[in-house]
């Protein structure tokens, strides 16, 4: 009876070779790692640690993003800039439906944009790191959505145009007081990791329920206090005698 030989093969086995992506493909990995390992770590997090999360070296990371700032620039366009929505701006140029219904449409989709993880992280990180982040976007939301919405309800209270009188930090002040409630929503999720209702569209419903109703008053009586403030004083009249 003969008997069976195994050989076995003991030279070296080879790592498999690592699949090389083109440029754009290797650009995207890294930006959506970048913008996944910030928004865990913020944005002081390190680029070596980036880089080896992402299983590259730091110097191939720096070919596509020269500098960290230039990184961050591209997280800003990608998750900000590119999810900015023109509807937004036609949302309030909508002459045919009244400013509290034009502003409510505009929160409740804008809100529910903007409640990501990515988002609302590195936001709040940008802020505290000294990243110009926030201010620049929030300029945005000021000048392209606040500013003409301002405008519009003007008009519609038969109120001083903002050629005649402009447009104050509190009248701005109200708009944004009502709309960092409503991002607060997203915040004690995504950021503070708190228990909240599971319906935020529900729970920002009836904190706009809540506040629109007052917003008319308080926005007429903001600028007619800013237009009293504004009038030149009559010079008192003394009687003869």
């Amino acid at each position: 009876m003969g008997s069976s030989k195994i050989e076995l093969d003991l030279r070296p086995s080879r790592a498999p070779a690592r699949r090389r992506l083109d440029a754009g493909a290797r650009e995207r990995q890294i930006l959506e790692g970048a913008i996944a390992y910030f928004a865990e770590v913020g944005l002081d997090g390190q680029t070596r640690e980036l880089a080896r999360r992402l299983g590259i070296t730091q110097p191939l990371l720096f070919r596509y993003f020269p500098t960290k700032q230039h990184l961050i620039e591209r997280i800003y366009e990608e998750v900000y800039l590119k999810r900015w929505k023109a509807e937004w701006e036609a949302i309030i140029a909508d002459a045919s439906r009244p400013t509290i219904e034009r502003f409510r449409r505009f929160e409740l989709d804008y809100q529910r944009t903007i409640d990501d993880y990515a988002w609302l992280r590195i936001f709040v990180s940008a802020g505290l790191k000294g990243y110009g982040l926030p201010q620049r976007y929030l300029g945005m939301v000021r000048e392209r959505i606040f500013a003409p919405l301002l405008a519009a309800m003007r008009a519609e209270y038969r109120l001083p145009s903002p050629e005649t009188q402009p447009l104050s930090p509190e009248e701005f002040e109200l708009l944004f007081g009502i709309h960092g409630a409503l991002v607060y929503v997203g915040l004690r999720t995504q950021v503070y990791g708190a228990d909240a209702p599971s319906d935020h569209d529900a729970l920002r419903e009836a904190l706009l329920d809540s506040s629109l109703p007052g917003l008319g008053e308080a926005f007429r009586a903001i600028v007619r206090r800013e237009h009293r403030a504004a009038a030149p004083s009559r010079p008192a009249v003394h009687e003869p005698g």
